[in-house]
């Protein structure tokens, strides 16, 4: 895994303890990613907001607002995680594993956070600067207006209205374990509800995020 951590973030690490616990799911040990994912979650969004500052220099603070909301979105975050090939070092808990944790948005999304949070402990701003500025330069690039995926709209959707994050959860899952089919529900608070099922639980959540924009769109 060191050698991985290395080419990924540009330094070695001297200790892969922190970068262990940012791969460990709640499911696996009681030492997970969440404390990580918490500090990483904060040292991405300041990057992100000082380059979008810097980058659209002419820009009001809504308009900041809205891009910063974009690029840091959970399926943002699970993009670049499966971009700098994350799930192959996932620990995870059998249920996890069955329940389709290592595709999973919301995971894959928070891991990356977390292994931000370690490497930015070790190495300081400077490096983790450099690593995500190199890791979401083609999104600040190309995404002029928001991504298009029906989750990341649904969130942009919610920031723009001052609603709070959609929230997604599993509300059946069936089938065999080689052939399973997931049925998700995501709310934005108490105002709208959908549903939606897929063979993944990021496909089902994906489709209940399109549903449900769909019916705040009318």
């Amino acid at each position: 895994m060191g050698g991985w951590i290395a080419e990924t973030f540009g330094r070695k690490p001297a200790d892969l303890t922190a970068y262990q616990r940012a791969l460990t799911h709640g499911s696996q040990a009681a030492a997970n990613y969440e404390r990580l994912e918490f500090l990483g979650d904060r040292v991405l969004g300041l990057v992100i907001a000082e380059w979008l500052f810097e980058r659209f220099a002419d820009e009001p603070e809504g308009a900041l607002s809205r891009r910063l909301n974009a690029l840091v979105t959970g399926p943002v975050c699970a993009d670049v995680a499966r971009d700098v090939g994350v799930a192959p070092h996932l620990r995870l808990g059998k249920q996890a594993r069955e329940d389709g944790a290592a595709d999973s948005d919301n995971v894959l999304g928070d891991v990356i956070e977390a292994l931000i949070g370690a490497f930015y402990l070790e190495f300081g701003l400077e490096p983790a600067r450099a690593f995500i500025r190199k890791a979401w330069a083609p999104r600040i690039d190309t995404q002029t207006h928001a991504p298009r995926h029906p989750k990341s709209a649904l969130q942009e959707w919610a920031a723009a209205n001052n609603r709070r994050p959609p929230e997604y959860a599993i509300v059946d899952r069936s089938g065999p374990n080689h052939s399973p089919r997931f049925k998700v529900k995501v709310a934005i608070g108490k105002l709208a509800d959908a549903t939606g099922e897929g063979t993944s639980k990021q496909e089902a959540e994906t489709a209940a995020a399109a549903a449900l924009l769909e019916k705040l769109q009318k």
